[in-house]
């Protein structure tokens, strides 16, 4: 058995002492904490997330003010207006970000573009009404011609021309998959999107999806197409291995262009409307469930879409305001508003800062010589796509 311990009187009343200072210690602090009156427990107020900046530089194709203007990413501010190519409604950045491509809708034409000297290096001739210019992964440029049903094939860079295919209807937007595999044009007039194998420059296949779509957007591996639907207002998602629409999501007005994120787990769709109702938001859409997780209010008429390679902001085009919206994807708000040319549409972005030069640059824009090779070389024909090409007016 343990013995028990006394204490003396001093030791008790020692012990007491020290509780009460350690006490009135604790007491102390806690008033000081509460009234704020300490240095040692001030706090520094926690301000809003500074802007994203991300270095480079966008290309916008303002259609109506016959320019592109180029944009300093880091600034947000216009760096140059490049005039003299016509009614341009679409522009790319090529595979080598030290080529631009744009095209001209009233020439019937593409041009290639440098973008350190802001020269014109190559054009050529395209089909009537020429919509939208890619640099796909084969080396190869092309052109989707509303006007005429085909879409024109060039060599990279010098933009030697290679041919054309028809696809019928009339194609618009078109995007290749990273991996090289597929071209999937956005079929205006027909409903539908064309898939062309990259390899052999034909039609595989076409897949319905409904009315107006204008432009698309494909996952990296090629599996799966995003495409915009004017009645009713949706984004639908398009399973290219089994050639069905699997998934659709309501937006706030008839879209244009969309544009997936760098891990295809999102896509942005700008909701343009028309003239006579324009939309005022870019929708943010869940690719794996196809729920809209947030509509961001841009200016009128959002028409084009670019995402960065981080996948942070997005740039859209607003058509009916002449401005460019600026989307920080992680806040879902609109970090900044730029001016630009009137009619803006088509819109790209560079990993290439802009160049140093003029406010304004007058391009010499060589009319092609040589019209690209008829219909006929590397011609598909997809029985589906015989209507007439119908007028474009969906901008």
């Amino acid at each position: 058995m343990v013995p028990a311990t006394t204490r003396t009187s001093s030791e008790t009343r020692s012990s007491v002492r020290v509780v009460a200072a350690v006490c009135a210690a604790l007491l102390a602090a806690a008033l000081v904490g509460c009234s704020g009156g300490g240095r040692e427990t001030a706090t520094t107020p926690v301000g809003p997330e500074p802007a994203p900046q991300v270095s480079g530089s966008v290309w916008v194709a303002d259609e109506t003010g016959n320019s592109l203007t180029v944009l300093d990413t880091a600034t947000n501010t216009v760096a140059t207006t490049l005039t003299g190519i016509q009614a341009p409604h679409n522009v790319q950045v090529g595979t080598d970000p030290g080529t631009v491509y744009a095209t001209s809708a009233d020439s019937s034409l593409v041009a290639a573009i440098d973008a350190e000297s802001y020269k014109v290096i190559a054009t050529a001739r395209t089909g009537p009404h020429p919509a939208h210019v890619i640099d796909a992964p084969n080396g190869k440029v092309y052109v989707a011609n509303s006007e005429d049903g085909t879409v024109s094939v060039f060599r990279r860079q010098n933009l030697e021309p290679m041919g054309r295919i028809e696809v019928g209807g009339m194609p618009h937007g078109l995007r290749a998959a990273a991996d090289g595999s597929v071209i999937v044009v956005a079929n205006h007039s027909a409903g539908a999107l064309d898939v062309i194998d990259a390899g052999s420059d034909s039609v595989r296949f076409s897949v319905p999806v409904g009315d107006g779509p204008a432009q698309v957007a494909v996952s990296a591996d090629g599996r799966f197409a995003y495409t915009g639907t004017t009645e009713p207002a949706a984004v639908v998602k398009v399973d290219l291995t089994a050639r069905k629409i699997v998934g659709s999501a309501p937006v706030s007005a008839p879209p244009v262009q969309v544009f997936l994120t760098p891990d295809d787990a999102t896509v942005v769709s700008a909701d343009q409307g028309t003239p006579q109702a324009a939309g005022q938001n870019a929708s943010v859409i869940d690719t794996a469930t196809m729920t809209v997780e947030a509509t961001v209010p841009t200016g009128a008429g959002p028409h084009g879409v670019v995402i960065d390679p981080t996948g942070r902001l997005a740039w859209v085009t607003d058509s009916y305001a002449d401005t460019v919206s600026v989307i920080d994807l992680r806040s879902r708000t609109v970090t900044a508003t730029v001016g630009v040319g009137a009619g803006p549409n088509g819109i790209s972005y560079s990993p290439r800062p802009p160049s140093a030069g003029a406010p304004t640059v007058a391009l010499d824009v060589p009319i092609p010589a040589e019209p690209a090779p008829a219909a006929g070389e590397n011609e598909q024909v997809p029985g589906h796509h015989s209507e007439v090409p119908h007028q474009s007016g969906h901008g």
